[in-house]
C-alpha cells in the first residue's frame, strides 16, 4: 500500500491519474479522404467541440468549494460565465503569480495546505444522434491543476499533468438528451511540484475541449516514420497502425489501407492489409516500403507528404479515415555531430514559452504564425519547447513551415533543487524517490506518444532543472526503445550516459573552449539555454559563435528566450502597460519581478534591439574580405540545405555615410561550401576627413510562405578606405577675442560667445538666431539594466552615481590665442570621490568649441566606470535627431554588429526603447562621428567627435530611469517622458552583457577598467 494512500487525492503522487485513457496521437476520424487531408476537426461528423461559455465558480480555499453539484437538481444559474479554453486568473478569478524557482505554495511535498484555490466548471451538451452505437471520448488538450471530472452525477476520473491531453471514455456515463459535465480543478496539487517552470502560474482548462466518437473497431494510434537510407537518398517508410476493439464490436474482419501522396496529390505508395480481429484489445498492423528519392524534410525546405490511413470492414464499409503529414528525414549523431539528412546542422535556436499577452497560456493560430514568421525573419531555425509539450497545432505549423524542435517533457522540480546549481537534499527530491517515479514516467510517455509523428521534432528532452535521479535514466531508456529515429537530450545529465547531446545552460566561455578543444568528446555540444535576454541584454553574442563555428562538435544553442511574458493591462489612469511578477495583485505573494520578461521580442511581439544582433550573428551567409583593394571576398554558405543561387546579392559603397556607388553580383554556392568572389569596386581618392564603407546584402529572390521576395536575410559592412578623424579644423573665419577682467568675449562671423572665468563656464553662445548655454558636464553613471542588477552593479559601482555632484572649481587657465584658436583649461575637483577632472575648451576660428574631458584616478581604490562621458539637458524643442554612427536601433559596445554605420534621421521621442518591461538604460548609439539636434526650424547644435563617440538623446533622465538599489516594481507608464532632451556624449559606456542575468559581468574587453580617460568633441551651431 502506498505511503500516500490515505492522503487527499490531490496530494498523492502515487495516484498519477484516474480513469484516463492511455496516450496516443491526437487525430480525428473522417468519412472521406479529402476532409481527412484537410485536417479540420469540425468537418468530422464524429467531432463535437465543447469550447465556449461554461458556468464557473471560484473559491480561494478548497474547503469552500461546492460539493453538491452531483445532485441533478443543482442550480448553477448564479455562477459566472467563463470562456473555455482560458486561464481563470486572467478573467478576474484569483491572482496570477510569476515565480521562477520558489514554489507559490508551501514546500512540503506532496502537501499543499489549506490555501488552495478551486475552480469548478459546468457545461451541458447533447450528443449527436448518429453516435448511439459508438464509443465517445472526452478530450481536454490541457488542464492546469488537478481536475476531477464528473458526468451526469458520476465521477469519471482525475487528471493532474498539464500540457498533454487528458482523455476519458465517457460512453457509459452518457444519456439521451442533455448531459451535464462538471470539472473541478484544484489549482495546486502534488503534480505542481513537477511543474515549477519559470513562467506565470496560471490555472484552468487552457486548451481545446471536445468529444469525439469512434466505431467499436477503430483506428486508435499510429506511428509513422519517414527515415532515409544510409546514403540519404531513398525514403524508408514504416507505419505501425494500432486498432482498438471496444466492447460490443461485431466486426470480425477488415482491412487497413495506407496511402502516401505528394503535394500534387500523386500517389507514391498504396498498400492494403486484411486482418482478422483477434482477442487483444489493441491489434497492430505494420506497413513498410522504400520510397525512391522522395523530397526531403528539413527546416529550410520542409517538404511534406500526406499519409492517409483508412479502416474498412470486410464488406468495404468505411469505419474511419484519418491523415497525418509525413516528412522524410534522418536525424542521427555521428562523429560527435548532430546530423539531419547527413548534414551537421547549425542550431540557431530560441527557447519559447507559450504566451499570449492577453490570454496567457491559451494561444491562437494567428499568434503561432506570427512567431514563426518573426523567427524566420530573425534567422532562427530551431525552438526548444520550454519546458513542456505545446499546443498540437504548433507542431503542425512547424512541420509545414520548417523549424527544428526540441520537445520537452513537462517536468521541472527546480524549487526542490537542480543539478550543477547548488546543494539539495536528494532524500526529499522527487527525482530520487521511487514513489514519484510513475508520475514522471507518465509525463514523458504522454509527450512521446502524442507527438511522435512530427518531422519538426528532431530531439526529445527529458525535462528541465529537475535533478537526474533513476527515473530519468529509465525514461531515457524507454524513449530510445520506443523511438529509434531521434536523439534524447537532458541538461541535468551533464555528461552522464542518459543524454545523447551535451546540453548545458549558460556555460562560461572557458567551459565552451575547453569542450571544443577536447578531441575525445563523442557528443555534440548544443546549449539548451544561453544569452539571457532579460531587458537590455544579448551583449557579446558574437563570442559564442566564434567558438562554435571553429569547432566541429559545437553546434549552437537556444537563447533564453523568445518573448517577454508580460500581461497586457492598464494602470489607474487608463494607460496600457505589461504586467510582470508582483503586479495584478501578486505583490505580497512569492514573485520574481520582471524575470518573466527575458525575450528577444517584447510582449506585443515587437523585436527588441538585441533581436537584430541575433539576426546578424545567426545569418547563414558569411562574407569576409580577403583583399579589399582588389575587391576579393570570401563567401561561406552556412545554410545546411540551400544553394546561394536562391538569393540576390548587391553591394553599396558609402562615403561619410552617403551612398556613392552600388552594384549587384551573383553567387552560386552549395551548402557548407566556401568560395572567393571578385567585385568590381570603384577606386576613390581619399581626402582628409573622408572614409568609405562597403555594405553587402543578400535578399530572397522569390516569395516563400514566410518571407517576401526581396527580404534581407544577410548583410555585412566593411571599412573600405580613408580616415574620417584625420582632419584639421580649417576656416576662413577670423576669431576675435576680448578679455575683460573675469569675462572672455569672442566673435567669429555671426557666432558670439562669452566665458565666465570665475565660474569656469560659458554664459553665452549663439549666432543671432539662437542661444546655447547648456554645455555638457562630466557624468559617469547609467540607469542599471537587469544584468547590472544581477551582477550587483548598483551597489558595487554606486560611488559613480553621485561622483559628478559637488564639483569644486580649482583653476581656470586661459591660453594665448594661436592659429587653432583660444584654449581655456578648467580644472575641477570631483569632491565626492576626490579626483580632479579637467575640461579643456578650444574656441576655434569658426566659432565652434572643441571640448576635451580628461580624468585620471590612478592609484585610487575606485571601481570600474559605468561610463565616461558628459551630459546636458536641452529643451524638447530640439526634437529632430540626425547622426552618423551605428543604427538605427540602440546599440552598445558589445552589441553593435547588427547596427551598421550610416546616417540616420529620427525623432528624439523614438530613441528610448519602450519595449523594456522595466525602465532601464536605453537609447545608446556607438561609433558615432557626428550628430545634430535641431528644432522645427532646423536650428540647433552639432556635436562631432575627434574619435568615435557614444551618445544618447532621450526624453528620460538617468535619475528617472534609476530606481536605486532595488527595482521597485517600476513600469514605463510610471515614468512619462519629460518635456526635455537628456543628452549624453560619451567616450564609452560599458557593455550590457548577457551571459546570464544573475552575476555575469560584461566580457572584460567591454568594461571600463582603465583609470585614465580622455576624449574630445566639437560643438557648433547649425541653422541661422
Amino acid at each position: 500500500m502506498s505511503v500516500w494512500a490515505q492522503n487527499n487525492d490531490w496530494e498523492n503522487p502515487s495516484l498519477v491519474n484516474v480513469g484516463m485513457e492511455k496516450p496516443h496521437v491526437a487525430f480525428m476520424l473522417f468519412d472521406n479522404q479529402k476532409d481527412a487531408i484537410a485536417d479540420d476537426f469540425s468537418r468530422s461528423k464524429d467531432f463535437k467541440s465543447l469550447n465556449g461559455s461554461w458556468k464557473f465558480n471560484y473559491v480561494d480555499q478548497y474547503k469552500d468549494r461546492p460539493t453538491d453539484f452531483l445532485n441533478p437538481a443543482f442550480n448553477d444559474s448564479g455562477w459566472a460565465n467563463l470562456t473555455v479554453p482560458s486561464n481563470w486568473e486572467l478573467n478576474g478569478f484569483g491572482i496570477p503569480i510569476y515565480t521562477n524557482i520558489a514554489y507559490p505554495h508551501p514546500k512540503t511535498p506532496p502537501f499543499i495546505g489549506p490555501n488552495n484555490p478551486v475552480g469548478t466548471y459546468r457545461k451541458s451538451f447533447t450528443i449527436p444522434q448518429n453516435w448511439d452505437q459508438k464509443e465517445v471520448v472526452l478530450h481536454f488538450g490541457s488542464i492546469s491543476g488537478a481536475a476531477f471530472v464528473y458526468l451526469n452525477g458520476k465521477k469519471v476520473g482525475l487528471s493532474k499533468a498539464s500540457k498533454t491531453p487528458s482523455e476519458f471514455n465517457v460512453t457509459k456515463y452518457l444519456k439521451k438528451g442533455e448531459n451535464q459535465l462538471t470539472v473541478q480543478v484544484f489549482r495546486w496539487h502534488d503534480g505542481s511540484y513537477l511543474e515549477d517552470q519559470d513562467f506565470w502560474r496560471l490555472s484552468g482548462i487552457e486548451r481545446d475541449v471536445y468529444l469525439y466518437a469512434l466505431p467499436k473497431l477503430a483506428i486508435w494510434d499510429f506511428f509513422l516514420k519517414g527515415d532515409l537510407d544510409q546514403k540519404y537518398t531513398n525514403g524508408l517508410f514504416s507505419a505501425a497502425i494500432d486498432l482498438r476493439k471496444f466492447t460490443g464490436n461485431n466486426v470480425k474482419k477488415g482491412s487497413v489501407s495506407v496511402l502516401l501522396l505528394d503535394k500534387q496529390g500523386k500517389t507514391i505508395y498504396n498498400n492494403t492489409q486484411h486482418f482478422t480481429v483477434n482477442s487483444d484489445s489493441i491489434q497492430t498492423l505494420n506497413f513498410s516500403t522504400t520510397v525512391k528519392n522522395p523530397l526531403k524534410w528539413n527546416a529550410e525546405s520542409p517538404n511534406l507528404y500526406d499519409c492517409v490511413i483508412s479502416l474498412k470492414d470486410a464488406e468495404g464499409k468505411v469505419l474511419g479515415i484519418t491523415s497525418s503529414k509525413l516528412g522524410f528525414r534522418k536525424v542521427e549523431i555521428k562523429n560527435a555531430r548532430l546530423l539531419v539528412n547527413g548534414m551537421a546542422i547549425s542550431v540557431h535556436g530560441v527557447n519559447r514559452h507559450e504566451h499570449d499577452d492577453v490570454t496567457g497560456h491559451t494561444t491562437t493560430k494567428e499568434l503561432m504564425l506570427k512567431d514563426i514568421r518573426l523567427m524566420k525573419e530573425l534567422n532562427i531555425n530551431a525552438v526548444r519547447l520550454s519546458h513542456y509539450p505545446n499546443d498540437p497545432l504548433w507542431y503542425k505549423l512547424c512541420d509545414q513551415y520548417g523549424l527544428y524542435l526540441v520537445d520537452e517533457a513537462n517536468i521541472e522540480t527546480h524549487g526542490m533543487g537542480a543539478e550543477f546549481q547548488a546543494w539539495f537534499d536528494k532524500s526529499k527530491h522527487p527525482a530520487y524517490l521511487p514513489e514519484w517515479a510513475p508520475a514522471q514516467v507518465d509525463r514523458t510517455v504522454r509527450m512521446v506518444e502524442r507527438d511522435k509523428n512530427h518531422a519538426s521534432i528532431i530531439i526529445w528532452s527529458l525535462g528541465n532543472e529537475c535533478g537526474n535521479g533513476p527515473v530519468f535514466h529509465d525514461n531515457y531508456k524507454w524513449i530510445k526503445n520506443r523511438d529509434n529515429t531521434r536523439p534524447v537530450q537532458f541538461e541535468q545529465a551533464g555528461e552522464d550516459w542518459n543524454t545523447d547531446i551535451v546540453a548545458p545552460m549558460y556555460p562560461s566561455i572557458g567551459n565552451m573552449k575547453k569542450y571544443a578543444a577536447d578531441t575525445t568528446k563523442k557528443r555534440p555540444y548544443i546549449m539548451c539555454e544561453y544569452s539571457h535576454a532579460m531587458g537590455n541584454s544579448n551583449g557579446n553574442f558574437r563570442t559564442y559563435f566564434e567558438i562554435m563555428r571553429n569547432s566541429k562538435n559545437m553546434q549552437g544553442g537556444f537563447i533564453w528566450d523568445w518573448v517577454d511574458q508580460g500581461i497586457k493591462t492598464k494602470d489607474l489612469n487608463g494607460k496600457t502597460f505589461w504586467a510582470y511578477g508582483g503586479d495584478l495583485g501578486g505583490f505580497y505573494w512569492q514573485n520574481d519581478e520582471n524575470g518573466v520578461a527575458d525575450g528577444i521580442i517584447s510582449s506585443d511581439r515587437t523585436p527588441d534591439p538585441g533581436a537584430y544582433e541575433v539576426k546578424q550573428v545567426y545569418q547563414t551567409i558569411i562574407v569576409t574580405p580577403k583583399d579589399m583593394a582588389k575587391g576579393l571576398f570570401q563567401v561561406k554558405n552556412i545554410f545546411d540545405f540551400t544553394n546561394l543561387k536562391d538569393y540576390n546579392f548587391k553591394w553599396e559603397l558609402f562615403k561619410n555615410g552617403e551612398k556613392v556607388n552600388e552594384g549587384t553580383f551573383a553567387v552560386e554556392l552549395a551548402p557548407h561550401q566556401t568560395k572567393d568572389i571578385q567585385l568590381n569596386l570603384p577606386k576613390y581618392k581619399t581626402e582628409a576627413g573622408t572614409e568609405f564603407y562597403l555594405n553587402i546584402y543578400a535578399t530572397t529572390k522569390k516569395e516563400s510562405p514566410m518571407l517576401a521576395a526581396g527580404f534581407e536575410v544577410a548583410r555585412a559592412q566593411f571599412y573600405y578606405a580613408g580616415d574620417y578623424f584625420a582632419k584639421e579644423a580649417g576656416t576662413d573665419q577670423k576669431l576675435m577675442v576680448n578679455q575683460d577682467n573675469n569675462k572672455i568675449s569672442f566673435t567669429s562671423g555671426k557666432v558670439k560667445g562669452e566665458f565666465d572665468i570665475k565660474a569656469g563656464r560659458f554664459t553665452a553662445y549663439g549666432n543671432g538666431e539662437q542661444r546655447f548655454t547648456n554645455f555638457l558636464e562630466p557624468y559617469f553613471w547609467r540607469a542599471p539594466t537587469d544584468n547590472d542588477f544581477g551582477n550587483d552593479m548598483p551597489a558595487k559601482l554606486g560611488v559613480w552615481r553621485s561622483a559628478h555632484l559637488n564639483r569644486q572649481l580649482k583653476d581656470v587657465k586661459v591660453g594665448v590665442q594661436n592659429a587653432q584658436g583660444l584654449k581655456i583649461d578648467v580644472i575641477w575637483l570631483l569632491a565626492n570621490i576626490n579626483v580632479p577632472y579637467q575640461v579643456s575648451y578650444l574656441v576655434q576660428n569658426d566659432g565652434a568649441i572643441k571640448v576635451t574631458g580628461s580624468m585620471d584616478f590612478s592609484g585610487t581604490q575606485l571601481p570600474e566606470l559605468p561610463r565616461f562621458g558628459m551630459r546636458t539637458t536641452l529643451s524638447n524643442a530640439y526634437s529632430d535627431l540626425v547622426y552618423y554612427g551605428r543604427g538605427p536601433h540602440e546599440n552598445y559596445i558589445d552589441r553593435n554588429e547588427g547596427a551598421f554605420l550610416g546616417i540616420y534621421k529620427d525623432k528624439v521621442e523614438n530613441q528610448y526603447y519602450k519595449g523594456y518591461i522595466r525602465p532601464q538604460e536605453s537609447g545608446n548609439k556607438t561609433d558615432v562621428r557626428w550628430l545634430t539636434l535641431t528644432n522645427s526650424q532646423g536650428r540647433g547644435i552639432k556635436i562631432e567627435g575627434a574619435q568615435p563617440l557614444g551618445f544618447s538623446a532621450i526624453n528620460h533622465s538617468t535619475e528617472d530611469l534609476d530606481p536605486g538599489l532595488t527595482k521597485k516594481q517600476q513600469h514605463p507608464t510610471d515614468l512619462p517622458p519629460r518635456n526635455q532632451v537628456f543628452l549624453n556624449i560619451d567616450l564609452k559606456q560599458r557593455g550590457v552583457g548577457g551571459d546570464d542575468s544573475w552575476g555575469a559581468l560584461p566580457h572584460r574587453e567591454y568594461r571600463l577598467l582603465d583609470q585614465k580617460y580622455s576624449y574630445s568633441y566639437t560643438i557648433s551651431l547649425v541653422g541661422g
